[in-house]
């Protein structure tokens, strides 16, 4: 068998290190697992050898297969015995001096031509090469857990990284069926950096009373289909894991305000509420199983109450919004102005509905928003959000409309961009901003995000998808209504969007 690194040594045998020594065995390399802590290499040397025990069970492997894998599976209880490899991972604690230390005795060791790798998912390659003679023949190697299951690596390179390393570990990534994405050195590199969008601004939308838990996670999943709402994945990732790094990026990025970490989090991993793991994080769970409120009921309302429905003339896909409000039997009026009797719709983009409400000279007590910056047809849920002084029968009203023919509805509060709008613009804006410091290419973004985070299109495909027009207006008026320059638009995604080129373009 060719492969790119014949011997492999990896130290650190937690569950990174024992999934990274498993796929580099099927890989067809000896590997060589070494854990400081006596006995810890046995133990992951059994867990491994199990699990291909277990997919020759499934008739995944044959049993001949699994004795071949075995053979090439081997524990070290020293340092020492690495001195061979051409290949050594580093998946230790998550600490600069130890890595620094640990990979300063394996330079010693290793033959000059051997490559070392590192498994950090939030240090400096940089600085962790820092303490080598030779810091060329270090790169980042990042793995995601489970590592057999997660077929992307980020390929990472420090400022002194030999560009052939990276290219060598990429090829072996291929070798072990792995899908590697070249990055700079850059607090969170690819994956986590991406990921800051998501979770801390549906934070934001909780934090401003906008709506709860479970009715942000719904719509997130219903509008946009992520497999998971924000509060599920940081229940799952746990908030001991989450929560220190999005404090780590956002110091590192010297307080940069599109990673602002939320008290929230803070606060529950205080509190011990750090997630499924624990029984209890942003859900309750039993056996495992989130305990989640029904959604309200739709409010009965009779037709001879349901009054007529006025759409604003700046409603975001206004034709749209009126072919569904007859597909929905509403009455309605077609004036200049609405009637003293009519439920007002806007549908803004970035803005909120007071805002609206004051710029058109509407009456707020009528006045509710619905959210069109994705098509009705292609969403599972609507989302209609009040502001301060919309009646009680005036949101009923809409509420029992947009439920007529069975598709669900949520009912927020009101929020500048309501939830969809602002948490797509700012996974778009930080992607943009990932591609316009030069981290990675526009493609290997996609594949890192998709393949790391699950997300149902990659972040600059779902720009393109819903407009980096609509996306810019959207980031545009949330700079207003918050006043945070957080929402400051990236340049990637401001020209790209002023002269109506894909954000998946880059500059010959």
């Amino acid at each position: 068998m060719n492969i790119h690194f014949s011997t492999v040594g990896i130290v650190g045998s937690g569950a990174m290190g024992r999934g990274i020594a498993q796929i580099c065995a099927q890989a067809g390399s000896q590997v060589v697992l070494l854990d400081a802590q006596p006995g810890a290499a046995d133990v992951a040397h059994t867990a491994i050898v199990a699990q291909w025990q277990r997919q020759a069970e499934k008739g995944r492997l044959d049993a001949a297969h699994v004795a071949v894998l075995r053979e090439r599976l081997h524990t070290a209880a020293t340092l020492d015995e690495l001195a061979h490899c051409n290949l050594v991972v580093e998946a230790i604690v998550e600490r600069l001096e130890a890595k620094q230390d640990l990979l300063a005795q394996l330079e010693a060791l290793l033959a000059p031509g051997a490559v070392l790798a590192t498994n950090t998912s939030s240090l400096s390659i940089t600085a962790i090469g820092a303490a080598l003679q030779r810091p060329e023949r270090l790169a980042g190697f990042h793995f995601f857990n489970p590592v057999p299951l997660m077929k992307v690596v980020e390929v990472v390179a420090g400022l002194k990284t030999d560009p052939a390393v990276c290219a060598t570990l990429s090829a072996y990534a291929r070798d072990m069926g792995h899908t590697p994405v070249q990055a700079q050195d850059t607090p969170g590199f690819i994956v986590n950096h991406a990921g800051r969008g998501y979770g801390t601004e549906a934070l934001r939308i909780l934090g401003e009373g906008v709506a709860d838990v479970a009715t942000i996670d719904r719509i997130l999943r219903d509008q946009v289909g992520f497999k998971l709402g924000p509060f599920e994945l940081l229940d799952l990732t746990a908030l001991d894991v989450s929560h220190p790094v999005m404090e780590s990026i956002y110091h590192q990025y010297y307080e940069e305000p599109r990673f602002r970490p939320s008290v929230i989090t803070a606060q529950r991993l205080a509190g011990g509420l750090v997630g499924k793991k624990v029984g209890e994080g942003f859900y309750r769970y039993a056996d495992g199983v989130a305990h989640i409120s029904p959604e309200p009921a739709v409010p009965v309302v009779a037709d001879a109450d349901m009054p007529p429905v006025w759409v604003s003339p700046r409603a975001a896909r206004r034709a749209e919004l009126y072919q569904l409000l007859k597909d929905l039997g509403a009455r309605i009026e077609t004036g200049t102005s609405p009637s003293p009797q009519a439920l007002t719709l806007v549908a803004p983009l970035g803005f909120d509905v007071t805002t609206v409400a004051v710029v058109e000279r509407l009456d707020p007590a009528r006045t509710v928003g619905i959210d069109m910056l994705i098509e009705d047809a292609a969403t599972k849920r609507r989302v209609l959000a009040t502001n301060p002084a919309t009646r009680v029968d005036m949101r009923n009203a809409a509420h029992a409309l947009f439920a007529r023919d069975g598709k669900p509805v949520s009912v927020i509060r009101d929020s500048g961009g309501f939830v969809t709008q602002r948490v797509v613009a700012h996974i778009v804006n930080i992607a943009s901003d990932i591609c316009q410091q030069g981290i990675c290419s526009p493609a290997d973004l996609e594949t890192a995000v998709t393949l790391g985070l699950g997300y149902p299109l990659g972040p600059l495909a779902m720009g393109n998808r819903w407009g980096p027009t609509n996306i810019l207006e959207v980031l545009f008026n949330l700079q207003t209504v918050y006043g945070d320059t957080r929402y400051r638009p990236s340049p990637w995604l401001r020209r790209r969007g002023a002269i109506g080129l894909s954000l998946l373009h880059e500059e010959e």
